[in-house]
């Protein structure tokens, strides 16, 4: 359907001296445009980063990777989050994997939340694993949860049922 114009091209002949293509050679064409091969999935792009002199009021989210080092008022959601040592973050931070270098003033819900010995805290975190290097500072609780990027859902194990329906039940006095 498409062909490559030499037309353009230094030392190209003029369309007058180029031959016209024949139905012989047609088919030699085909092959070369059918030897286009898929190539392999597209290589993760890279993080987006925020720099240190942004200053951004609203919600983030990504399927990406982001690296903050500026400031940040609202939520965060992504897949791998990075909070700089120069970034101050006030909102709910969500992601599969959460690197604090930086301040944080708001819940931290993660799959794997690290703190560094540079990280600032200031609120509850909820995850599946966790690592605090000494020199952190953190004020709030830690839970754990299996799946702690869905806040609805309860970390309560599944009691037995039938135990459940033997318990005497509280009952409001007249």
């Amino acid at each position: 359907m498409f062909s490559k114009s030499k037309i353009n091209e230094p030392g190209a002949k003029s369309p007058e001296q180029t031959p016209a293509p024949t139905p012989a050679s047609t088919p030699a064409a085909a092959p070369a445009q059918s030897d286009f091969k898929a190539s392999a999935p597209k290589a993760k792009p890279p993080a987006s980063i925020l720099s240190s002199d942004l200053h951004i009021t609203g919600n983030l989210k990504t399927s990406g990777d982001i690296q903050v080092e500026g400031t940040v008022e609202g939520d965060i959601r992504a897949h791998l989050l990075t909070i700089g040592e120069s970034a101050t973050i006030k909102g709910e931070v969500t992601a599969d994997d959460v690197v604090i270098n930086g301040r944080i003033v708001g819940r931290v819900r993660g799959l794997k939340v690290r703190l560094t010995a540079t990280a600032r805290v200031e609120g509850d975190i909820i995850h599946k694993t966790i690592a605090i290097e000494s020199g952190a500072h953190f004020e709030g609780s830690v839970q754990r949860q299996d799946d702690p990027l869905n806040p609805g859902r309860s970390n309560k194990p599944a009691g037995n049922p039938a135990a459940a329906a033997a318990a005497p039940k509280a009952t409001q006095g007249a």
